[in-house]
């Protein structure tokens, strides 16, 4: 079982930076993809990055493409989600999952293939 924890949200004026972290306890992130999802008020969860465990390959919705950056540092047991040039259609709650086996790269995209998930931390973006 794996349990895991963001931390890092808060409020940011747009054109703001914040880096959000994901930190696994019980097992370790060795072998996991992990993924970021978030979700606004009155919208479904949506797909923000993914980073693969074999050759951390990342994969980004368009919608934060280039602004958006996942990594992960195995020594820490942390996935990090950076987040800069914030928009207020940025504003939700992100959460982190985990799994160690999908069918695919391009499977990490739905939040189906996540078997472990995150309590989620609020991110709001002010104008």
């Amino acid at each position: 079982q794996v349990q895991l924890v963001e931390s890092g949200g808060g409020l940011v004026q747009a054109g703001g930076s914040l880096r959000l972290s994901c930190t696994a306890s019980g097992r370790t992130f060795r072998g996991y993809a992990v993924g970021w999802f978030r979700q606004a008020p009155g919208k479904e969860r949506a797909f923000v990055g993914t980073i693969t465990w074999s050759n951390d390959s990342t994969y980004y919705a368009d919608s934060v493409k280039g602004r958006f950056t996942i990594a992960r540092d195995n020594a820490k047991n942390t996935v990090y989600l950076q987040m800069n040039s914030l928009k207020p259609e940025d504003t939700a709650v992100y959460y982190c999952a985990a799994t160690r086996y999908y069918s695919g790269d391009y499977s990490l995209r739905g939040s189906y293939t996540y078997d472990y998930w995150g309590q989620g931390t609020q991110v709001t973006v002010s104008t």
